[in-house]
């Protein structure tokens, strides 16, 4: 199976110093914050997580790749799970003007701090429990989500997105 990789320029764009990350901190404590998916993680200091995740346009490079890669139009219908404050389906809504998107996540705060424009098509659920029926979707994604979930949980949430998608995935 082809390897497409949508994240690698994003993340290849700035400069980290993940080991420091790591080792300034104690990682199991701030990882139990940033499991939490509030405050902490999304907006609070950059050892739970984000460091403050505002809008600033760079999901709209993914998305265009998305949009080019699996020839999305208007009549696509598409569902982000783990969508945390709606800012790539947003780029998405822009790059394909009158595209359907829908995004789920965990974190309440994250969908209460969402992008205006994506708060009405944004729904609080887990990755193992979609609240969409069969086959509702032309393009489902899941991207930075799998690798929080327990071992046990994987196969409930990859059935869930081949369940509910009816034409391309990514994960």
């Amino acid at each position: 199976m082809e390897e497409i990789n949508f994240l690698a320029a994003l993340h290849n764009s700035t400069r980290r110093d993940y080991v420091a990350r790591v080792v300034e901190h104690d990682k199991a404590a701030c990882a139990a914050i940033a499991k939490q998916w509030g405050h902490d993680y999304w907006d609070g200091e950059r050892q739970y997580g984000y460091g403050g995740y505002r809008y600033d346009g760079r999901w709209r490079s993914v998305a265009e790749r998305m949009a080019r890669h699996y020839g999305l139009t208007a009549e696509h219908r598409i569902l982000d799970i783990g969508c945390g404050k709606g800012y790539l389906l947003y780029e998405l809504s822009q790059v394909v003007p009158g595209i359907q998107v829908n995004g789920i996540d965990i974190s309440a705060y994250a969908l209460e701090n969402a992008k205006v424009e994506m708060k009405p098509v944004l729904k609080l659920a887990s990755a193992t429990d979609v609240p969409y029926g069969d086959d509702s979707f032309d393009y489902v994604f899941s991207l930075n989500v799998l690798h929080n979930l327990r071992n046990y949980e994987l196969k409930a949430a990859i059935d869930e997105i081949n369940r509910v998608g009816r034409g391309d995935r990514y994960i």
